[in-house]
């Protein structure tokens, strides 16, 4: 049979020297063999107590209520243990409640930072704003409208700025690639990137985005936008939108 120094067992314990001293001393776990020397040997039945006792332990039993456990004529180490699984998988409930209850808390103090709804319609009369919800959810319905602002008000303010910074820097460059071919990879990667810049807002199917890029054209305040970048550019966004879309919305 196996035997284990005392610094052996420390070491396979994760545990001190000294502890296993200590253990010795108060007759909590005493080694199978001490030599003439007074070097101490383990064997394979004090590993198994040692390890009721580190189990113990973190249940929070003290070392004395622990030695008189398992000191007791009647200790079963069978029982001991599956007494430790139950106690462990009640614990492991609680903790992963408690880790739930962390990480809403976390959620919620980070909301602090999320957007408002004043700050997602900064800039726009309140009348405007109205007018505009109640368009959203007459052409697109409730669900959308509700699905758009849920998602915008997930970006921190921070974050909201760079995304409207993308959007505004996407738009230039459709700007500058006006003298190509709406189908042109450059046009149609810059179109891609449109697209994922829509999914902060909302899901995009292939009906919607056609629905967009005719809105552009048929809409005289969304061709207005696009026509201060440049003349002509909503006319050549819808082009570029309905190339995309008969590719299944990739670029080719």
């Amino acid at each position: 049979m196996k035997k284990y120094t005392i610094k052996q067992l420390a070491d396979l314990a994760k545990i001190s020297v000294r502890t296993l001293h200590y253990y010795d001393e108060i007759g909590l776990l005493k080694p199978t063999e001490k030599s003439q020397a007074g070097y101490r040997f383990y064997e394979h039945q004090d590993l198994l107590r040692l390890q009721q006792v580190m189990f113990f332990k973190e249940l929070g039993l003290e070392l004395s209520a622990i030695q008189h456990i398992l000191d007791q004529p009647d200790f079963n180490i069978q029982q001991a243990l599956e007494s430790h699984r139950h106690e462990v998988s009640i614990r492991l409930k609680q903790f992963k409640k408690l880790l739930t209850t962390i990480d809403k808390t976390l959620y919620n103090l980070t909301q602090k930072t999320m957007l408002s709804d004043e700050e997602i319609y900064k800039g726009f009369k309140p009348e405007t704003v109205k007018a505009y919800r109640k368009e959203v959810a007459e052409k697109w319905g409730k669900k959308s409208l509700a699905e758009s602002e849920r998602r915008i008000k997930k970006i921190s303010s921070q974050k909201w700025q760079e995304v409207k910074t993308i959007g505004k820097n996407i738009t230039k460059e459709l700007a500058s690639l006006m003298d190509q071919d709406p189908a042109a990879v450059a046009v149609q990667k810059c179109i891609a990137a449109w697209h994922h810049h829509l999914e902060n807002f909302y899901p995009v199917t292939i009906e919607r985005l056609r629905g967009l890029g005719n809105m552009y054209v048929e809409d005289e305040r969304f061709t207005a936008h696009y026509e201060k970048y440049r003349p002509g550019l909503a006319k050549f966004k819808n082009q570029a939108i309905q190339i995309y879309c008969d590719h299944g919305m990739k670029i080719v």
